[in-house]
């Protein structure tokens, strides 16, 4: 059985998100986008975990409800000192009954305010102490640093993170087995540490809404004979089962390249190396992105591909396709209309991008959008990148601007 899981998103309960996200809605939406299994998020905040419960009973570590299959997650803020610096690390956690979340929802009370966000912030609790913890509660307690490279709350991020998994978590690195790539970067680039090959790649959307260019624009494409919490954390931790990841263009996360958003100053790292790191219009520091923190850690040249690597595929959004060739919105109801009559006819989104044959598509598709879906499966649409919090937007060759 194949699944597309993205095992990361959040709630209506967590900042800056919508508030139409319940479990009734992220399963008609997830079918879709033609994921079949997803993560609940947001399982430490009181009110969700209550809509949880009444909404599904727990099976072999597995929710089901309208046909969707569920697995409860969370994601918390780990914000400590450690070597005389700041640290703030975003962690997933993953696990496997509503018995054990109870237990993990009574140590968090003790670490912060639960009911202030479905993204609950830690202070003072570092990234080892939690695994300690968790571990005593229960070794199938999954947990992966979120966004490995974001630079504000990634575990190998420039503003706050570490050099490795170890100085992080240190001897409690044994239980670590993953890390999420983020969107600004894919397993290409983590490919050029060495020290990253011991652990799963992973891919997920961090969706806060469900709009589909949002929920399953990352995931995790697996083979299981049976749908358990028990096979999915073994895929995790052993690479069993794990068919591939689905990946955008790094260009496309809002911290590949560095930059001053507010001062339209994007840069390569060249470029910043140049500028010493100061933006060129307002003097101050620049956010250093994704790429140039690869760059700085690599031991590896790009391209290398370790053994026994879990292959990807690069794929924009389907939304994000229309709207490149309508030159509008992704938002706009040109682009939803479009949308959704390629939905009506081939069932979900993932269906169109990846596996539906050119001459089926054809029979509904205009030769342009024909063109980019095909392209979108090569990995070659073109990206304006982003960066400082700024989205990449997916451009016709024709109109691609001077970024720098």
């Amino acid at each position: 059985m194949k699944l597309i899981a993205d095992l990361h998103i959040h709630s209506k309960f967590s900042r800056a998100t919508s508030p139409n996200i319940n479990v009734k809605n992220i399963s008609e939406f997830a079918k879709i986008k033609g994921l079949n299994l997803i993560g609940t998020g947001d399982f430490t905040h009181p009110l969700w975990l209550k809509e949880l419960k009444n909404s599904f009973e727990n099976e072999n570590g597995i929710l089901t409800y309208n046909k969707c299959n569920f697995v409860l997650s969370a994601e918390v803020s780990n914000i400590y000192s450690q070597d005389n610096k700041l640290r703030k690390v975003h962690n997933i956690i993953l696990a496997p009954s509503f018995e054990i979340v109870e237990q993990i929802n009574e140590l968090f009370s003790k670490k912060g305010k639960l009911e202030s966000d479905g993204r609950p912030i830690f202070g003072k609790y570092s990234c080892y102490e939690l695994v300690e913890d968790l571990k005593k509660i229960s070794d199938d307690i999954e947990i992966i640093p979120a966004h490995a490279w974001t630079p504000w709350f990634g575990l190998l991020g420039s503003k706050s993170g570490f050099d490795s998994v170890e100085e992080c978590f240190k001897e409690k690195s044994k239980h670590i087995y993953a890390i999420e790539t983020g969107l600004s970067s894919d397993p290409l680039m983590n490919w050029r540490l060495s020290k990253l090959d011991k652990y799963t790649l992973v891919s997920n959307s961090d969706a806060h809404s469900l709009w589909a260019w949002r929920l399953g624009r990352e995931a995790n494409i697996f083979e299981m004979k049976e749908i358990t919490y028990k096979n999915l954390i073994n895929a995790i931790r052993n690479k069993q089962g794990f068919v591939e990841t689905i990946e955008v263009i790094p260009d496309y996360g809002k911290y590949h390249l560095d930059g001053h958003r507010l001062c339209n100053v994007c840069l390569t790292p060249e470029q910043t190396k140049k500028v010493k790191g100061v933006c060129p219009k307002c003097g101050k520091p620049l956010t250093i992105g994704v790429l140039n923190r690869v760059e700085e850690l690599a031991d590896r040249e790009q391209g290398y591909k370790p053994k026994d690597s879990i292959p990807f595929k690069h794929v924009i959004p389907l939304s994000e396709l229309i709207a490149c060739l309508e030159n509008t919105s992704v938002s706009s109801q040109k682009v939803q209309n479009i949308y959704n009559k390629l939905i009506s006819e081939f069932g979900n989104e993932f269906n169109i991008l990846l596996y539906t044959e050119k001459e089926k598509l054809g029979r509904v598709c205009d030769k342009k959008l024909l063109d980019i879906i095909l392209r979108n499966r090569e990995g070659k649409v073109k990206i304006n990148p982003g960066y400082d919090g700024e989205y990449g937007k997916p451009i016709l060759e024709a109109k691609q601007e001077k970024l720098f």
